[in-house]
């Protein structure tokens, strides 16, 4: 019995070590900067890599009072689950000011998960046990709000107006409406109906978006996310609804037709580049473009 009381002892405090090594994991390669990767806490945005900006972004900011006497009490029920980038600039501004809000709040910080996601490009915005599977993490930070288990809100990248009015309405009225609408709407088309309602819905979509979405890069970097989780056919489909999203951008060409290439599907990528051509007949990187996939 002593025995076995030992090797249970042995192999609790080896996985109590092995989880102790996991947070604020760094990944440091020669002649690039370090990043974290993983779970992560305050203490790792405090390190000697990470300070220079945490500490002075997190003692910059004054959080509004009035505001955070209104929210603190109910914002306890909730759980937070953070992703974000040591390596994004986004991330580097707006998660200190999120740590000072809810410090200001009392928030019991048990109830926050912070997950250092990567830049590495097989794994672009991903964590080492993949706690962003499924959550449409597309830009960081995203800070979603939990309660009772069940996903109520979330900002994604930075504040609407700032975090204590954001969460304000989250905790209360909740019709707030993140940044990056157009992604929350095709994603969740896409999970529901598939890549034929993602068509089905396309006119509609165009309609309702065609003067809200000011950048190709909105769901330029979703394509790039579904991609690299191996959903390449919905990542294609993405792709080519921002062709007829920002008909005038010559680059979302450009990725429908790489990403058609390295799927295999060469024939389809050089008759999207040729019709690009039609409409953009001066642009020299769509003909560059297309003389690489030809010779492939």
């Amino acid at each position: 019995m002593k025995t076995n009381i030992t090797i249970i002892a042995i192999v609790l405090l080896f996985t109590l070590q092995v989880n102790a090594q996991q947070l604020n994991q760094e990944i440091s390669k020669d002649g690039e900067i370090p990043y974290l990767l993983g779970k992560i806490d305050k203490s790792g945005l405090e390190g000697d890599n990470y300070t220079s900006w945490f500490t002075k972004n997190h003692e910059d900011y004054e959080p509004n009072t009035a505001i955070i006497n209104t929210i603190a009490s109910d914002l306890k029920s909730y759980s937070i689950t953070l992703f974000m980038g040591t390596w994004c600039g986004d991330s580097k501004k707006e998660v200190p000011r999120l740590y000072k809000v809810l410090e200001a709040c009392n928030f019991p910080m048990d109830q926050l998960t912070v997950v250092a996601v990567s830049r590495e490009r097989n794994m672009y915005k991903q964590s080492p046990q993949h706690e962003e599977a499924g959550l449409n993490i597309h830009r960081v930070p995203t800070i979603i709000f939990y309660k009772d288990g069940n996903e109520i809100n979330r900002i994604v990248e930075h504040p609407v107006k700032s975090f204590e009015e954001d969460i304000q309405n989250i905790i209360t009225v909740n019709d707030y409406e993140s940044n990056y609408q157009i992604v929350a709407a095709v994603d969740d088309i896409l999970k529901k109906k598939g890549i034929r309602g993602l068509k089905k819905k396309r006119k509609k979509l165009l309609k309702k978006y065609k003067d809200e979405v000011t950048s190709m890069f909105e769901l330029n970097t979703y394509g790039r996310i579904l991609y690299g989780t191996n959903r390449v056919d919905e990542a294609i489909a993405v792709f080519k609804f921002n062709t007829e999203l920002f008909p005038n951008e010559p680059r979302t060409f450009m990725s429908l037709a790489n990403t058609l290439g390295v799927s295999g599907k060469k024939e389809d990528a050089i008759k999207v580049l040729e019709d690009a051509i039609k409409l953009h007949p001066d642009n020299e990187d769509l003909k560059k473009n297309l003389e690489v996939i030809k010779s492939n």
